[in-house]
């Protein structure tokens, strides 16, 4: 179980760095696709910066990913904020879960 809660919100973050990026796929029927692949793959660079944080110091990662799911509310849609939100909480159960005692 404590391999399971260690592992699954990684694996959740690096499936939604995954999904995310997956829109970036559009501008290949542009000209200047380059710049604009750049640009569209911003969110998935801040993701994976999150990710290594969170690979770390989980808890610090934890409250990020929350952070981005909140922000993610209001500027974004609510439905691309719950996946960042869930896996906020599991990096936080993780941490708080998983004392070295």
């Amino acid at each position: 179980m404590k391999k399971l809660i260690y592992w699954l919100p990684r694996i959740l973050s690096i499936f939604f760095i995954i999904f995310i990026s997956m829109f970036a796929f559009d501008v290949f029927e542009t000209s200047r696709w380059f710049p604009a692949l750049l640009i569209h793959l911003i969110p998935s660079f801040v993701l994976i910066a999150l990710t290594i944080v969170a690979w770390k110091h989980a808890r610090v990662g934890g409250f990020l990913f929350l952070l981005l799911g909140l922000l993610s509310i209001f500027y974004v849609q609510a439905i691309i904020a719950i996946p960042s939100i869930i896996i906020g909480i599991i990096f936080l159960i993780e941490k708080y879960s998983l004392k070295k005692y």
